[in-house]
Order: C-alpha cells, then structure tokens, then sequence
C-alpha cells in the first residue's frame, strides 16, 4: 500500500514508546520490533496519517483493499490485533478507538521525524499454504468473527455440519483472519485424498517442513480438511499432536465429531431462507443469507442482475428447496443462463440432475452435489444406508416411533434402528428438531431426493411404501376421533 498522506518516505511516525518505519515497513518498540502483519500495517499506517480524525471503515477498506472484496469482519479482526499489539486496554494510553456509526480514529499524539534510519530486515511474511479465495464469504460473518475469537483461546475445535454446507470455506476463512496471531503460520492438510494406509503424521510433518522434535515448539494452527473418512486415524493423530506440541492449534472439519479430548464442537447449520408463509418484500429478502449468496453469484453469471419483485418467489423457492445449502446453491445459479429463474424453480423436483453440472475446477467431491453426497454415503455401514433410504419414505418430519413403526425390518430391528438413528445424525444426515415434545427428525431435501433415488432401486421398497400409508393413515383417523 502507499502512503496515503503528504509524508516523506524516509520518515518515521513517533507515538507513545513506538516509532513507525515507513519505509522499512516496521515498527519499533524502543529496540524491540513488534510482529505485524502487512494489512494491519496498511490499516495503522492509514489511522496515524490521518491521527485526531475519523476514517469510516468503508474508506478503510477501500485504501487497505482497494482491488478486493473484502468483508467487514476483516477490518475488525486486523483492528483487535492492532490493539493488542500497541498493549491497547493494557496501560492507561489508548491509541486506536472505535466511534459508533463513523469508523476508527488513532487518538494519540503523533511527531514526525525526517531524520531517524534504521537499518532492519524485513519481518518475515506471515507462512501458510492456504488457498487464494476467489470469492467473498456470504452470510458467515458472525459465526467467523466469533470462531476467530475463540480459537487462540482452545486448542482443537471441530466443525461439523452436512455436505455442501461450507465447513471447508468457513475454516479456510477463519483461518486466513489468524494468519498474523499464529507466529509459526497457518498449515493446511487435506485428507480427502488420503486412504487408509496413508501416513497421516508424515504428511502433516511434510506440510510443515519440520520434524516431530520441531514440530513440538511450533506456535502454529493446523487445519485439518475433511476427516470424517479416517476419523480413527485422525483421533490417534490429534491425540499425539496435542499432547507433544502444547503451543500447536487445530482446525478440523469433519461431517461428525472426532471425539477427542480438548475437542470443542462448532456446528455449521445451512444459511437462512425465508419461511414459504412468508410474504416480503426484495429488501426483507436480501436479509437472509441463503438469498444474498444466490444474488452474488448469479451476478458473476449475468452481469447486471437484480432481484426484482416479480423473481422474489422464484428465488426464494430455489432457496428454501436447496435448504439453504452454499454448495447446492452455487450449482444451481451456474444453470441459470440456460434455464433462467423459472425453469431453475422448474428443474428442483429433480435437484440432483440439475446440481450434476459443477465447477471442473473444484475438488471431485465440490463438483455436483451428487459427488458430495457420494463422499459421506460410502463411509456409511450397511445397517445405516438401508434406513437412510427407507427413512426416505417420509416426506417431512418423523418421531423415532413413526420409524419404528414404518421401517423396521429383520435387518433393523428396534434396539438396532434406535442406535442407527442417533448414528445418522451424528453424522449429520438427518437434523434434529426439539421443542416441547418428542424430538422430530428429517432429512434435508437434497439428502432426501439422493436416498429416495437410491431406494427406487430395491425390491422391498412397495412393502414398506404400503406400510407407511396404513400408518399415516391410522394416525389421520386417530387424529379426527380426538
């Protein structure tokens, strides 16, 4: 970033006990250089120029970042390490101070210095191997920010959550905020492509460039991708890496938790849609998540596009019948040049034919949404793919005495569908809803149509189809008598 003032380059900014090198790109505390990383110098050097006034975040942002999309949460992130690196809230001088609804102003007094040098290498770069992100994060903000805060403060934390609902972005997101806490850097390992006999230790030691003995003095967040396939494996890795190298942070992402100690759970649910009861207007239905990323994207595929009163149910159908999911979304709008909005809505009853056209760029499983759904149906045992596709048969939600009731079958008698239900959540390919009563269960619509297509297939399925009637039946009769 240039200076944004009037300052010569050789100058150094003086405030409290640090000196600013602005053309070294460093900051001293007395003979100590403080470890900063290049945006949150970017966004110090913008205040101190600009020291007594108040600069909005939107012009924040606009200098820091001025060729990208950058959210608001980012911003406040570099702001926090700023603050804690000027010891801000730790003695009695503050420097950067946030005014409501105008932005940032750094209150200290600031002297120019035209004369001071200093001779110093250049801080290392923040190190990592996270991937370029190519597009903005949509409705995540809060559960970004907060993930952010927690994570320095616990060593492991899992997200959890069904295919195609953004664990994968959201902790590649997180981690690209924690870049500059982590002084060792921020590691990516994926296991999607890993089996069985590969050797897990090994390829994080690879990612790290390190050796055991060196990996246990890293101050360093590992991000585990996709661990649900070798979830035994990963225990026994994390237990070794925790227990050995007490300054290493993990970051996983797994369809069910890993169940290991120090293991914080973060659920990850779909993003919001308006209800079908719901009548609102374009602006009340750009406040739901679900909507925003359908509006981002489809401007990527048609340039000028806007949500137009007369789209509204169209889109918030798509929407709410893609359960709000970011992967199943994205695939959609990419059919929107050759379907337009009304025969996308038309296309749904047959969702996974139409999300069967993805991104050639993407890993295999991100490419349809059928693949994502592959990748979690094949580590399923038997007992747990024969109820998925025989729970299909309900069409909305179901107590565990209506599957009881409508299901079982030699193979899945009760005490076995009783445990393969709590399996299946676990594994969060069926959702929980608690209120009053007794806890009702459903499948995603997508989960749904992908095990519905799957018990086509078998021999058994009028047997249990006819079951269901005579239950739904009974239970309508039992209804009316009362």
């Amino acid at each position: 970033m240039n200076s944004h003032h009037d300052v010569n380059p050789a100058s150094v900014l003086r405030f409290g006990p640090y000196a600013f090198h602005l053309r070294q790109r460093l900051i001293l505390e007395g003979d100590r250089p403080l470890r900063m990383g290049g945006r949150a110098l970017d966004i110090l050097q913008v205040l101190v120029e600009r020291a007594g006034r108040v600069v909005s975040k939107a012009q924040l942002i606009a200098l820091v970042w001025p060729t990208s999309v950058v959210e608001e949460i980012n911003l406040r992130v570099h702001i926090a390490a700023l603050r804690r690196a000027l010891r801000d809230g730790e003695n009695a001088q503050r420097y950067i101070v946030n005014v409501p609804q105008r932005g940032y102003s750094f209150i200290a007094p600031v002297h120019y210095d035209n004369t001071a040098q200093v001779v110093f290498e250049h801080l290392h770069a923040p190190q990592h191997n996270l991937p370029a992100r190519l597009t903005p994060v949509t409705g995540r903000d809060s559960l970004v920010g907060s993930l952010v805060r927690q994570l320095p403060l616990c060593r492991m934390m899992t997200i959890t959550g069904p295919a195609g609902v953004g664990k994968t972005t959201v902790a590649l997101r997180v981690a690209e905020l924690l870049l500059e806490h982590f002084c060792d850097g921020v590691w990516r390992v994926d296991l999607a492509a890993f089996d069985d006999s590969a050797p897990l230790l090994e390829a994080v030691l690879n990612t790290l460039e390190t050796d055991f003995a060196g990996l246990t003095q890293r101050h360093a967040l590992l991000v585990l991708d996709n661990c649900e396939h070798l979830r035994e494996r990963c225990q026994a890795l994390l237990q070794c890496l925790l227990e050995a190298a007490p300054r290493l942070s993990v970051l996983a992402t797994s369809r069910e938790a890993l169940q290991v100690s120090l293991e914080t759970l973060q659920p990850l649910r779909p993003l919001t849609v308006p209800k079908s009861s719901q009548l609102i207007s374009v602006e009340e239905a750009m406040n739901y998540s679900a909507v925003q990323l359908f509006v981002s994207r489809a401007r990527t595929r048609q340039q000028g596009f806007v949500l137009r009163e007369q789209d509204l149910k169209a889109v918030c159908d798509i929407c709410r019948r893609l359960d709000g999911l970011p992967l199943a979304i994205e695939l959609a709008v990419t059919q929107i040049d050759a379907l337009a909005l009304v025969g996308l809505q038309a296309q749904l009853g047959n969702c996974l034919q139409l999300l069967s056209h993805g991104r050639r760029t993407a890993v295999p499983r991100h490419q349809t949404l059928k693949a994502a759904l592959d990748w979690g149906y094949q580590g399923l045992d038997d007992a747990e793919k024969s109820a998925l596709q025989r729970l299909s048969v309900f069409p909305k939600t179901f107590t565990l005495d209506d599957a009881l009731a409508v299901i079982t079958c030699a193979n899945l008698p009760p005490h076995v569908l009783v445990a393969v239900v709590a399996q299946l959540v676990a594994k969060s390919l069926l959702c929980v809803e608690r209120g009053s009563g007794m806890p009702r269960y459903r499948m995603l619509n997508t989960t749904r149509s992908y095990a519905r297509e799957l018990w086509l297939l078998r021999t058994e399925r009028a047997d249990i189809e006819q079951r269901y009637a005579r239950y739904t039946c009974r239970f309508s009769e039992v209804q009316l008598a009362v």
